[in-house]
């Protein structure tokens, strides 16, 4: 992300302690943040009429090549397994010639409005499409890059092992620009947890890459792949470097063989990342946390051939962790926005980050007497400041993209 040059004052604005502050921003950083600022010459000047200021949100997790987000309503017709959803996603994207790139950006825009500054999707890599989906989401990148930071995973949505070259079309996209190596289901989808961890470890080794893989594997068969992937991070020396999306197996083992789990998780810094879906079993969000694991929110799917759902308003991400996990207490409440905000840029490796001198200025003001309130109730963002730059008011863009 390319860095503002202007300096911007931004007056009478809450923290979530109720403090009034000023908020002074240059060159793309927050330089000062108190109740007695004064204002700097030649700043623009913008009155936060006490509107609640929160850091810019973190999407943890999304698919923004998949997505119909502005497209005429898809028709969901498609099986309940995961496998009646990959290919009944290829042969959609093969009769209606989707195009990643345009809907990546429709989707990317969306999130800017609504107050996401930091983003992490995973992309299809497959022997089918090669990397147009890749290519198509690197050009939402660029022409994002002042307001919206993206991290792109290179995702083997038919895993590694069964389609021939796959490994090859991976090693194309870590070269040419994804930042992070994903991967999917060793034992269910690969049939062979050992050779498909040792493929994936490999790459991300070769390329210096991080590891974020998809882990929907049920009870006993996702805690043996767990097991496996934990194994080659202390092996590797990966520690802080994987992320486990879903682990929907750690919301479902006996609690004693959970807990054995999450003290290596812990020990290896592995962070954890949930859609909190209501119809799965979940991480423990807040065992999670107090064991010092890092476990974040992200939608998954927006509006693509998999599901109906999401939204790129990370405080209704926000609100549906909460529901999940049974947060009502404001305490628990700024737990779930946390999820979708300092515990996901530190799980994704943003780095810089926060409501804090030094801190890149990504902002976001509501009109919300708490964090609370303000993951509940999901107001319109009263103003997006990325990077340095407002670039969206009242809820639309006033930025070039």
């Amino acid at each position: 992300m390319t860095s503002s040059h202007s300096s911007l004052v931004i007056s009478n604005v809450r923290l979530a302690d109720g403090q009034t502050v000023a908020v002074s921003i240059a060159d793309g950083r927050i330089a000062a943040l108190g109740p007695d600022l004064a204002a700097q010459p030649g700043a623009v000047m913008e009155d936060g009429g006490g509107a609640l200021l929160l850091p810019g949100f973190v999407e943890g997790h999304t698919h923004l090549d998949k997505t119909n987000w502005g497209r005429p309503w898809y028709r969901n017709e498609v099986g309940a397994t995961l496998l009646d959803r990959i290919n009944n996603e290829r042969r959609w994207r093969k009769e209606s010639g989707h195009d990643a790139g345009a809907q990546s950006l429709a989707l990317a825009r969306a999130f800017v409005q609504a107050g996401t500054t930091r983003l992490r999707t995973h992309v299809d890599v497959d022997t089918d499409a090669g990397l147009r989906y890749l290519e198509g989401v690197l050009q939402t990148r660029q022409t994002m890059r002042d307001m919206l930071d993206i991290q792109i995973v290179a995702f083997p949505q038919s895993g590694v092992l069964g389609r021939p070259g796959t490994d090859e079309l991976l090693e194309r996209a870590l070269a040419d620009g994804a930042d992070v190596l994903g991967a999917l289901d060793p034992a269910l989808i690969d049939g062979d947890p050992v050779a498909s961890l040792n493929l994936t470890f490999a790459l991300a080794e070769r390329y210096r890459k991080p590891i974020d893989i998809h882990l929907h594997e049920p009870g006993e068969v996702g805690a043996f792949s767990l097991k496996l992937l934990l194994d080659r991070v202390e092996a590797l020396g990966m520690q802080g470097q994987v992320v486990v999306s879903h682990g929907f197996c750690l919301g479902a083992l006996p609690e004693r063989e959970r807990d054995v789990l999450l003290e290596r998780i812990a020990r290896l810094n592995v962070a954890l990342l949930t859609s909190a879906p209501p119809s799965r079993p979940v991480p423990p969000l807040k065992i999670c946390r107090e064991r010092g694991i890092t476990i974040f929110g992200g939608n998954d799917g927006i509006r693509d051939t998999w599901s109906p759902y999401g939204s790129p308003d990370m405080l209704e991400r926000a609100m549906l962790i909460g529901l999940r996990y049974d947060m009502r207490r404001d305490d628990e409440l700024a737990i779930a926005f946390d999820c979708v905000s300092t515990a996901a840029a530190r799980g994704c490796g943003f780095h810089d980050y926060g409501l804090h001198a030094g801190a890149r200025a990504d902002l976001v003001l509501v009109d919300a007497e708490t964090i609370a309130q303000a993951v509940v109730a999901r107001p319109r963002r009263k103003l997006v400041v990325a990077n340095g730059r407002i670039v969206a008011r009242n809820g639309e863009l006033v930025a070039a993209a």
